[in-house]
């Protein structure tokens, strides 16, 4: 079995404890630290407002509550992969602070500012991995998740020359519920579930450390809608390789096929609404009937995502990945 620690039980640590428990018979949760007490964090596990009741209980018992990472009890309980799902400690010396404490690897679940931190989306970088020397890494973001496995496959297919992405977003615990001051934005500091609020991404950038190539070539930002879960990428790019739109989703259809993206490319022909794919496990789905093509070469791609369980997915996917290359 493979040893899991999860720090931080909120929008992304319960939605992967479902899933390990759901999903991965080899993984283990042998510990959660959050500074909520035990009796507040069950019962938000139970009772979800968008995924709804989950019946299996949350082990109390393995609960802690260390705000310093250093002190928690890695070693003793031998954890092998800590979900780091804070969304504190993405600098790569706060995430040491587990390795201190005995873990043997870190997952962070957010792109990180250390230029030395490697960043992995599974379906398109994972085989970069060197469990030698990646103790720390980072999954990105649920954009980034989104986003990459799409402009992949039109750079590999079409040559990506410039590309624009807007992140439809849900709202987030990072915005108000009523106009409130916000640490560093404006525009979140306005009522979350009353306007369509413009902000920053670090998806693309994310994107850039998976695909490096790229580089210089792809830049994007985010409007947060007064949605509970589900976003949307809206990707514009122009290609090198004169394509349309039959071509576009051909090249998406075969990609999804491939077995290094079953699971996590979907291409989608149905009239759906964002609704539709709540609880949706791929990284990313392509609205077929979206795509668009102008003058052979400026290309418009459109993938849904659940940018809470789809990315936990990913993250449970992950933490087995590098727990048995250990």
């Amino acid at each position: 079995m493979i040893k899991i620690a999860i720090n931080g039980f909120g929008r992304i640590g319960r939605p992967v404890f479902r899933r390990i428990l759901d999903k991965h018979p080899n993984l283990e949760i042998v510990a959660i630290n959050d500074l909520t007490d035990a009796k507040t964090l069950a019962h938000l596990l139970k009772y979800d407002s968008v995924y709804g009741k989950y019946e299996n209980p949350l082990p109390e018992d393995k609960v802690l509550a260390e705000k310093d990472p250093a002190k928690l009890p890695w070693g003793k309980m031998e954890v092998d992969v800590v979900l780091e799902c804070t969304g504190l400690f993405t600098k790569i010396e706060d995430a040491q602070k587990h390795l201190s404490a005995g873990a043997k690897k870190v997952i962070i679940s957010a792109p990180s500012k250390s230029e030395a931190m490697p960043h992995f989306v599974l379906g398109v970088n994972q085989e970069n991995y060197n469990p030698e020397k990646d103790n720390i890494v980072s999954m990105a973001s649920c954009t980034t998740n989104c986003l990459a496995p799409i402009a992949n496959i039109l750079h590999q297919e079409f040559e990506i020359e410039s590309g624009l992405m807007t992140a439809i977003h849900s709202y987030t615990n990072d915005q108000k519920l009523l106009d409130s001051p916000h640490r560093k934005d404006l525009r979140r500091a306005r009522s979350a579930a009353l306007s369509m609020v413009p902000t920053t991404t670090g998806a693309a950038i994310a994107v850039i450390k998976t695909i490096p190539e790229l580089k210089g070539k792809i830049h994007g930002l985010a409007i947060r809608v007064p949605t509970p879960v589900v976003s949307l990428v809206d990707f514009v790019a122009k290609v090198k390789k004169e394509t349309d739109v039959e071509g576009i989703n051909i090249a998406f259809k075969k990609a999804s096929e491939q077995d290094n993206l079953k699971g996590i490319l979907r291409v989608e022909e149905s009239p759906l609404v964002s609704v539709d794919y709540k609880g949706s496990s791929f990284s990313a789905i392509v609205d077929a009937a979206s795509t668009m093509v102008q003058e052979k070469k400026l290309v418009k791609v459109l993938a849904w995502y659940d940018n809470e369980y789809g990315y936990a997915c990913r993250l449970a996917e992950f933490a087995e990945f590098i727990g048995k290359k250990l």
